[in-house]
This record gives C-alpha cells, structure tokens and sequence, in this order.
C-alpha cells in the first residue's frame, strides 16, 4: 500500500498514476482522509495491487460466513485473465451453495460489492464450491447448445431459463461461432434469461420455452 496526498481527490490521483505509471482503469485505491475547510484542502488515497485485493475478499468471506452462518471454511484464491477466482472449502457445502445456487449466488454478489465499495472500481470475482460453478456452466452450456440445434432445424426462436450473470456470459461465448443464430437476453433480475435466435433471412420466429421438462424429454428419445 502507498499514500498520496494532494488537494483534490483528481490531483491524488493524477500523481498516483504518474508515479506507478500505470492507466486510471488500473488504479485501486482508497479515499482514506479528505478535508474540505475554508482554508485547507487535503485528500489523502491509498493505493493497492491485487494481492491487497483479494485479501480483502478473503477475510469479507470468512467474516461473513463465520457470522452468518456459523461455518468454518478455508479459501484458496487465483487471479487470471482479470477473474479473481476463490475456492471455499468447507464440510457444508449444501447449506453454503444453497437451492440452485442461490446462497452461494448472494455471497458472490455481497463480495463483489463489499470490494467495489472499499476500492471504488468493479472487479470480477467468482466463488466457487466444489466445482458446483464449473459443473453448472457445463449443464447450461450443454441445454443452450441443445437449444441452438433445434433453433437451427425449426428456425424457432428458444427462450432458455433465467440464469446468473456469470452462467450467460458462458452461453453467450458458448454460441459466439455458431452460424446463422444470435442470443439475446431479457428480462430482468432473477427472471433474465437467454434467447437463442435464428438470424436466416425473411424467416419468421416465434419464443417457446426450453425448461428441464423438455430436455428430460429429449434424454428419454
């Protein structure tokens, strides 16, 4: 961590990034005291690097879990391609991962604004345990995909079930290449969800629903 001190927050920072050389997009940083008196000025931030945090995401989740819930866990982190990524350990993974997601959803997000607020910048971070993430994006990949093949043969448009943030930017990547189809999504909250379209020309597409009813259909043929 290292100080700076200047009269205006946008002077603090201008010397930040001249001395680390680095662009304002890059910059973590703290306001850690501000003075605005008729006759003094002073605004002193402190600047981080990513070790510092996510340390800091570590001990939000430790702290909030400990209380919350009264679990103990232990975390093991990585940072790549711009993803903080934190693996929880623990021996309740069902009560912390929650009904389809949803407790381990809420801590994520509760993480990722803890952080925003503390260093005022946004970053990606995503929880995981075991593996639940990763085997989640391998279903919704597998039923978007499966959806983009009937997309393809009906030229119906598919409207996928609502999904996380994270799990439709892994549809969306997932269908990027496929010819001839596009995916959009809608709606809002928890009920935004993924379209998948089928972009031929002068062909008229109508929204049905693709739901676990359908692809366990689909399995049994």
């Amino acid at each position: 961590m290292k100080q700076f001190v200047a009269k205006t927050l946008d002077d603090a920072i201008n010397s930040a990034l001249k001395e680390l050389n680095i662009e304002k997009e890059e910059l973590i940083y703290e306001v850690v005291e501000e003075k605005k008196g008729l006759f003094t000025k002073k605004v002193v931030i402190a600047t981080y690097d990513i070790a510092d945090v996510i340390e800091y995401a570590q001990e939000y989740i430790e702290t909030i879990v400990k209380k919350s819930l009264n679990i103990d866990i232990s975390l093991q982190a990585f940072y790549r391609n711009s993803l903080i990524k934190i693996l929880i350990e623990t021996d309740r993974n069902s009560l912390l991962i929650g009904k389809n997601g949803a407790t381990l959803q809420a801590l994520n997000e509760l993480t990722k604004l803890a952080v925003s607020s503390k260093f005022k910048r946004k970053f990606r971070i995503l929880l995981d345990i075991g593996d639940y993430k990763d085997k989640k994006y391998s279903r919704v990949i597998s039923l978007a995909k499966k959806a983009a093949k009937e997309v393809l043969k009906t030229h119906v448009d598919i409207k996928l079930d609502p999904m996380t943030p994270d799990e439709r930017k892994k549809v969306h990547n997932a269908l990027s290449t496929w010819k001839n189809l596009k995916t959009e999504s809608i709606g809002d909250g928890k009920d935004r969800a993924i379209v998948v379209k089928y972009i031929g020309k002068n062909t008229p597409t109508t929204n049905i629903k693709f739901d676990k009813t359908q692809e366990n259909k689909e399995n049994k043929e």
